[in-house]
C-alpha cells in the first residue's frame, strides 16, 4: 500500500503547483515541456545504465510509449484550455469519473473479484468523486462544452486502462524506471514542437521561471506514475482496486489541503463527497 499512497501524494503535489503557477506567472505549456524532460532524466538515472537507449525501439511496447507520449500532452493541454473557457469542475468531474473505465477493464479483462463489497465500495467512490468536486457555479452552460468533457473522460480512462495493459502484459518489473521515463520522454518531444512553433512564429519568450517550475513538475509527476506501476504489479492487489483507490484518494487529499492551505470552499455537498470517499476507501480495503 505505501506506492499506492506515494502515488496519490505525488498526484496532489502536481495540483498544488499548479496552483503556485498561476500565482507565479508561469507558464504552462513551457513548464510542462521542462517537467517531461525532468522525469525522462529521473526516469533514465533509475534505470541505470544497463539500458541502451538503441534498444528502446526493440521493445515490445516501444509503440505503447508513442500512444502514452501522445496522450500526455494532448490530455495535459486540453485539461488546460477546458479549465480556462470552462471551469475547473468540469475537467475534475471527467477525469477523476473516467476511473469507471479502468476499473471496468480490470474486472471485465483481467476477471478480477467483482463481489458486492467492492461494487459497493467502487460504486461509493464514483459518487464521492462527483460530489467532492461538484461546483455548479464554476461550471458553464453551452452545447460545445459537453464534447470536452467526454473526450477528457475516454481519454483519461483510456490513458490509465492502457498503462495497466502494459504493466501486466508488455512492460517487465525491471524495465518500470525505462517504461515511465520513455513515455515521459516521447511527450517531451511532442511538447517540444510545440513549444519551438510558439517560439519561431510567435515571438514567445522562455523565461527562467518556466525552468523552475518544470522542476518542481517533473518530479511528483514522475513519481505519480513510477509508482502507481508499482502498486498495479504487487501480488494481491487488483487493478480495480487499486484505479478506485489512487483517484479517490487524490481527490480526498486534494480537497482537505484545498480548504486548509489554499481556503478553498467546501459546499456541504462537497463535504459529503470527502465523507463517501473515506467509506468507500474502508470498503475497498476491506476486500485487498
Amino acid at each position: 500500500m505505501i506506492w499506492l499512497f506515494l502515488s496519490i501524494s505525488c498526484s496532489v503535489l502536481i495540483f498544488i503547483v499548479f496552483k503556485l503557477f498561476k500565482k507565479f506567472e508561469v507558464d504552462n505549456l513551457q513548464a510542462i515541456l521542462v517537467n517531461y524532460f525532468i522525469a525522462f532524466s529521473i526516469g533514465q538515472m533509475q534505470a541505470g545504465e544497463g539500458q541502451n537507449p538503441a534498444m528502446l525501439f526493440e521493445q515490445d511496447w516501444f509503440s505503447s510509449v508513442i500512444v502514452l507520449g501522445l496522450l500526455f500532452i494532448t490530455l495535459f493541454r486540453l485539461m488546460a484550455w477546458v479549465s480556462q473557457n470552462y471551469g475547473m469542475a468540469t475537467v475534475s468531474v471527467a477525469v477523476k469519473m473516467a476511473v469507471i473505465v479502468p476499473v471496468s477493464f480490470g474486472i471485465l479483462y483481467f476477471h478480477e473479484s467483482a463481489g458486492p463489497l467492492k461494487l459497493m465500495g467502487i460504486v461509493l467512490a464514483l459518487v464521492a468523486v462527483y460530489m467532492t468536486t461538484y461546483q455548479p457555479q464554476k461550471m458553464k452552460r453551452s452545447a460545445t462544452a459537453l464534447w470536452f468533457p467526454i473526450i477528457l473522460f475516454i481519454g483519461s480512462g483510456f490513458l490509465d486502462a492502457f498503462l495497466k495493459y502494459n504493466e501486466a502484459e508488455l512492460v517487465p518489473k525491471m524495465d518500470q524506471a525505462w517504461f515511465a521515463s520513455s513515455i515521459f520522454g516521447c511527450a517531451g518531444l511532442f511538447g517540444l514542437v510545440l513549444v519551438l512553433y510558439q517560439m519561431i512564429f510567435k515571438g514567445k519568450k522562455f523565461p527562467i521561471r518556466s525552468v523552475i517550475g518544470g522542476f518542481a513538475l517533473g518530479i511528483p509527476n514522475y513519481g505519480s506514475i513510477y509508482f502507481l506501476l508499482r502498486a498495479l504489479s504487487l501480488d494481491g492487489l487488483e487493478s480495480s482496486s487499486i484505479f478506485a483507490l489512487n483517484n479517490v484518494g487524490v481527490v480526498f487529499l486534494s480537497a482537505v489541503i484545498g480548504y486548509f492551505f489554499f481556503k478553498e470552499q467546501l459546499s456541504k455537498i462537497n463535504l459529503t463527497g470527502i465523507l463517501l470517499a473515506m467509506v468507500s476507501i474502508v470498503l475497498i480495503a476491506l476486500v485487498l
